[in-house]
């Protein structure tokens, strides 16, 4: 509803609430509240107001008169009226009798508006930091747990295409070294290599359609994480592009690090950030 409603103000730029209101079609009250509170929210929005100034007076001036009346003690005759006149005889009156003036009543009160809803989240919480203001920090969302194993445990996950897969860590050596050099590598001082073989298995009907350790990361006991290194090696292949429905494919990924980095898992996504399809597998006792 908000969206529609700012829509409709950037479309025309300025126009009053109740020119707002039968655009949309909706009630006058709604709409200045809804503005009022995505005003106060950041957004270039003023809302604002114009009367007819004599006519607000006046109509000010009838409810002061009314309210001093009933302070007095109620609503008195008009003057020159002295009550009903006795009839002269048997006779009907001549005529109706004059009434009193009536006494003005107070104009009536428009109901107070509904309490404004909070705007959408299209932009944010007002005034976090997803909003032009920010002044206060957003707040971050509960993370669901990771899926966790260790060596050999096989964990399933699905896919971001909705493919059913499931994958095992194998084996990690750690240091690889000699592997490292004898497939032509070298490494620097201080530097040593690690290398960790990973299965694959699609059991949906959806190919997975990508490296299988795209995101497949080491991650340092202090949490940071460790990307693969851009090397293959003959004698542990790589992983290749794809897996088709009812395959398995393994491969092996290699990572190059300082030496004294102390490792605590292995961690793969399918995508970067992806919390809810996160696998974590406890390597600290190697």
């Amino acid at each position: 509803m908000d969206v529609r409603l700012l829509s409709a103000v950037a479309e025309v730029g300025r126009a009053s609430v109740p020119d707002i209101a039968g655009r949309l079609g909706m009630d006058v009250r709604e709409v200045a509240a809804r503005l009022a509170a995505l005003s106060t929210t950041g957004l270039p929005l003023v809302v604002g107001v114009e009367c007819d100034q004599q006519g607000i007076r006046n109509a000010l001036a009838v409810a002061q008169q009314w309210a001093a009346q009933n302070a007095a003690g109620g609503p008195h005759p008009a003057a020159g009226y002295s009550g009903p006149h006795p009839m002269s005889g048997p006779h009907p009156m001549s005529g109706p009798h004059s009434a009193p003036a009536p006494v003005p009543g107070p104009p009536p009160m428009p109901p107070a508006p509904a309490a404004p809803q909070p705007p959408m989240s299209t932009w944010g919480p007002p005034g976090s930091a997803a909003w032009a203001r920010g002044d206060q920090p957003a707040p971050v969302p509960a993370q669901p747990p990771a899926t966790t194993g260790t060596i050999g445990t096989k964990l399933d996950v699905q896919g971001v295409s909705g493919e059913r897969i499931s994958i095992q860590l194998v084996e990690v050596v750690d240091p690889a070294d000699f592997l490292f050099t004898a497939a032509g590598h070298e490494l620097q001082a201080g530097e040593r290599s690690v290398v960790v073989h990973t299965e694959l298995t699609n059991h949906g009907q959806v190919p997975f359609p990508s490296l299988p350790d795209m995101y497949l990361e080491l991650i340092t006991k202090d949490g940071a994480p460790i990307a693969k290194a851009p090397v293959t090696m003959s004698s542990r292949p790589p992983h290749r592009m794809g897996v088709q429905p009812g395959e398995t494919a393994g491969g092996h990924t290699i990572y190059v690090l300082p030496e004294s980095t102390e490792l605590a898992a292995v961690r793969w996504t399918p995508q970067p950030g992806d919390q809810q399809r996160t696998l974590l597998w406890d390597i600290t006792g190697l």
